[in-house]
C-alpha cells in the first residue's frame, strides 16, 4: 500500500484519531493479527466467533503502526470508526483514487470480473495475459484464490502502489447491490460479466435478482470504460442495453454475432479444449484468427478464456499474444479443477472450492470425458449451498445427471447432499453404484479402500462442505503412503 499517516487514514475513513497524527502506515493492511508486520495497519473486524479488537494489542506488538477499530483501545494508536468493514472499503476507495490521480492521472488499469461461475479462473487467466504487458509480476495484482467480497476486495485494492499497472479483481455477490458497492470502491476500466446462474439464489430470491445484481457491473465502469458481456447467455447479452453512451460494449461467446468467439472447439482425452480464436465485429470480413490449446481441464473453460481474451484485447494485447499466453496459462488458485496423477495410477480432479448446479454439471461432464470408455469414473459430491427452496430439486437433478453420464461410482457426502443420492437412485442407479456417507471421515475411509489404479475421481462441493480437505487427502494419499514405506 502507499504510505499514509494516521491523520490521512482518519480523513479517508471519517474516523476519530486517537494516535499521533504523524504515525505512518508503511506496510500492509491486515485483518489477522498473525499477519501483522512492522508498519502495518490492523483492521479490527468483529466476527461471529472472534472479535478483532481482542487481538489489536497482539498486532501492535508485532509492529502494526495503527489500528482501525470501532472503539478506543487503551494505549494503542487507533482510528475509531462506526464500522471497521465500511471504513476498510472507504480506505481502499481513497487509496485507489489517489494512485489513479497521481503521476498526471496515469494509474493502474482496473479489470473486474463477475458472474455466477468462472470468476476466479477468468481472473487468473487475465492475470497471466496481462503480466507481460505490466512488465512483470511486481506491476500487476491478481490475488490467488477468491478475494471477491466486501472484505477481500478492499484488501486486494489496498495492495496497489505507484508501480501498479494492472489491478485484476473478481467481484462476488449474494445480494442486490453488492456489485454496485464493490465497483464504487474500484470502478473498473474494463468490467466483465460471465454468466447468470443460480448460485446464491437462496439469498437473492430469484434468478432475475441475480441478473440485476450482475448487471451492476455494466453501470459501474468508469466513464468511457468497457463492458465485456457473454453473448451465449441471453440475460448477460441483454445487459448491453444498460450501458451508458460513453461505454464500449464487447461480446464474447460461440455464437456468430460475438465480437470474440471460439470456433472449431475440440476436447482431448485429458479434458483440455482447443479452438480457433476469432476476433471481429459481426460482418467484418477481416477477422483475425489464432489457435488456442488450453492447459486448463474442462471444456467449460473455453468461455472463461474468451472472456479473459476479450478484456486483454481491449487493453491492447495483440491477438497472437493472447492466443499464445492462453495456451500456456495454468491453474493459479487451489481446488479448481486441479488434476493430480497419483503414482498408483489414480487421477484426482479436485474442484472442491465451491459448487453450484452449473459448475457441478460442467465438472461431471469433464469427468466423463476424462474417464472415457476405459477408466472407471468416480464422483465424490457434497452439498451445494444457498439454493433456497429449489435446493432439493437441484441436488436431485445432479444425481440424475450422474446416471445419464454413465458415471460408474457416485459417493455422496453429508446430509445436505443426500438428495443427489436420491436422484441417482430414482434415475436408475442400483446396488452400490451410488453410496451415501454421512461425513468426510466416512468418505475418506471408503475411498482409501475402494479406489483402484486407473480410476478418475472428481471431488466437488460448496465451500462450506469442506470437501477441499478430502481433495487434498486424495491428491496426496498415495504419495505419502509411498514415502512412508
Amino acid at each position: 500500500m502507499i504510505e499514509l499517516t494516521a491523520a490521512q487514514v482518519a480523513a479517508a475513513t471519517g474516523g476519530r484519531l486517537h494516535a499521533d497524527p504523524d504515525v505512518t502506515v508503511t506496510g500492509s493492511v491486515v485483518i489477522d493479527s498473525r499477519d501483522a508486520a512492522p508498519g502495518a495497519l490492523f483492521v479490527a473486524l468483529p466476527g461471529e466467533r472472534v472479535d478483532g479488537h481482542d487481538f489489536a494489542a497482539t498486532a501492535v506488538a508485532a509492529g502494526a503502526a495503527l489500528v482501525l477499530a470501532s472503539r478506543e483501545l487503551d494505549g494503542l494508536p487507533t482510528v475509531v470508526v462506526d464500522d471497521p468493514q465500511t471504513a476498510l472499503g472507504d480506505l481502499a476507495r481513497h487509496v485507489l483514487a489517489t494512485v489513479r490521480g497521481g503521476a498526471g492521472g496515469v494509474g493502474p488499469k482496473v479489470v473486474a470480473v463477475t458472474g455466477s461461475v468462472g470468476k476466479t479462473t477468468t481472473k487468473d487467466l487475465l492475470g497471466q495475459l496481462l503480466t507481460p504487458e505490466a512488465g512483470g509480476e511486481h506491476a500487476i495484482i491478481f490475488p490467488k484464490g477468491s478475494f471477491n467480497n466486501e472484505i477481500g476486495l478492499p484488501l486486494t485494492v489496498l495492495r496497489v502502489t505507484a508501480a501498479t499497472r494492472y489491478l485484476v479483481l473478481e467481484m462476488g455477490a449474494d445480494r442486490v447491490g453488492n456489485i454496485a458497492y464493490l465497483t464504487r470502491i474500484a470502478p473498473p476500466d474494463v468490467g466483465v460479466v460471465l454468466r447468470v446462474g443460480v448460485a446464491h439464489v437462496g439469498h437473492f430470491g430469484s434468478v432475475e435478482a441475480i441478473a440485476k445484481t450482475k448487471g451492476e457491473m455494466v453501470t459501474g465502469v468508469v466513464d468511457g470504460g468497457t463492458v465485456v458481456l457473454n453473448a451465449d447467455d441471453l440475460r448477460v447479452a441483454e445487459m448491453a442495453g444498460q450501458a451508458a453512451p460513453t461505454t464500449t460494449v464487447q461480446t464474447f461467446g460461440t455464437i456468430p454475432s460475438a465480437d470474440v468467439r471460439a470456433e472449431d472447439i475440440e476436447v482431448d482425452p485429458a479434458g483440455r479444449a482447443s479452438f480457433v480464436l476469432r476476433v471481429s465485429r459481426a460482418g467484418d470480413a477481416d477477422a483475425q484468427r489464432a489457435d488456442v490449446a488450453l492447459q486448463l481441464v474442462g471444456p467449460h473453460h473455453v468461455s472463461n478464456a474468451l472472456a479473459a481474451a476479450t478484456a486483454a484485447l481491449r487493453l491492447g494485447v495483440p491477438v497472437a499474444d493472447v492466443a499464445k499466453r492462453l495456451s500456456s496459462a495454468t491453474a493459479q488458485s487451489p481446488h479448481r479443477m486441479a488434476v493430480t496423477e497419483r503414482p498408483d495410477g489414480v487421477t484426482v480432479i479436485d474442484d472442491a472450492y465451491n459448487a453450484n448446479p452449473d459448475s457441478m454439471k460442467a465438472a461431471l461432464r469433464t469427468l466423463a470425458v476424462m474417464a472415457g470408455r476405459t477408466r472407471r469414473s468416480v464422483a465424490v459430491l457434497g452439498g451445494m449451498h444457498e439454493l433456497g427452496d429449489g435446493s432439493r430439486a437441484a441436488h436431485d437433478e445432479i444425481g440424475r445427471l450422474v446416471v445419464r453420464l454413465n458415471i460408474k461410482q457416485l459417493v455422496v457426502v453429508g446430509d445436505d447432499a443426500y438428495h443427489i443420492h436420491e436422484g441417482a437412485m430414482q434415475e436408475g442407479s442400483w446396488g452400490s453404484e451410488s453410496i451415501f456417507v454421512p461425513d468426510l471421515a466416512a468418505a475418506r475411509l471408503l475411498l482409501d479402500e475402494s479406489l483402484e489404479p486407473g480410476d478418475v475421481v472428481l471431488v466437488k462441493a460448496s465451500h462450506g462442505a469442506n470437501l477441499a480437505e478430502l481433495g487434498d487427502h486424495l491428491s496426496m494419499a498415495k504419495t505419502v503412503e509411498d514415502n512412508n514405506k
